[in-house]
């Protein structure tokens, strides 16, 4: 990836964001040679990535031991207009752009087709967003050969984490007359994904929020 000094993202706004999303798409090499990939949920204990994916999926088949692999995250993201910038009727001078976050996971996967790791997985996965809940689901609520049934369809992928890239390409390298601007017109003209793009930069500039 990619990423100038204006918009590296710091390790804990990394871990945060992977948090928040909840999924990764997790990129490895297919037997062919080409590139297979699946969205997956996600959670990041210490350097560790935990997955699992349907047993019926042929992708989990092509994971050997220790095989590079790669995860994606991909936060708020959202087209910017040239006409958002105040700069434009100074020199127009101005071009679009896209603004986004994203976190690139790259390490060594493998295969866990354990009982034990799988409901210790899957326990830890539910309860992380089960946490926010007024009343929390807990894998123990399901009956016990429910349970058993379900694990026997997925197996756990793990990720031993040996890089991490994040960026938060946000319009840092803007004044804060074409910051704010973009701020505005993303909130006035954006959906949902732009408007939160839109909160990301305010959290960045909150004197600029407004859009003057």
């Amino acid at each position: 990836m990619y990423v100038p000094r204006f918009n590296t993202m710091a390790d804990d706004d990394a871990r945060r964001l992977v948090a928040a999303v909840g999924s990764a798409q997790l990129i490895t090499v297919a037997d062919d040679g080409y590139p297979a990939a699946t969205l997956l949920p996600v959670l990041w204990s210490d350097d560790r990535l935990v997955f699992h994916m349907a047993r019926a999926n042929p992708h989990w088949r092509s994971i050997r031991a220790a095989s590079p692999a790669l995860a994606v995250v991909s936060g708020a993201e959202g087209y910017v207009s040239p006409a958002w910038y105040r700069s434009k009727s100074e020199h127009g001078r101005v071009v679009p752009t896209w603004n986004y976050s994203a976190v690139h996971i790259t390490g060594r996967a493998e295969v866990h087709d354990d009982a034990d790791w799988l409901r210790d997985a899957v326990t830890r996965l539910t309860d992380t967003h089960e946490q926010r809940r007024d009343a929390p689901w807990a894998v123990a609520d399901a009956p016990d050969r429910y349970i058993e049934k379900q694990l026997r369809a997925i197996v756990g992928i793990e990720l031993v984490v040996e890089r991490v890239e994040a960026k938060a390409k946000l319009s840092q390298n803007k004044d804060d007359a074409d910051f704010g601007g973009v701020i505005a017109g993303l909130r006035r003209e954006g959906a949902g994904r732009e408007r939160l793009v839109a909160d990301a930069m305010a959290t960045l500039r909150p004197s600029v929020t407004d859009g003057t």
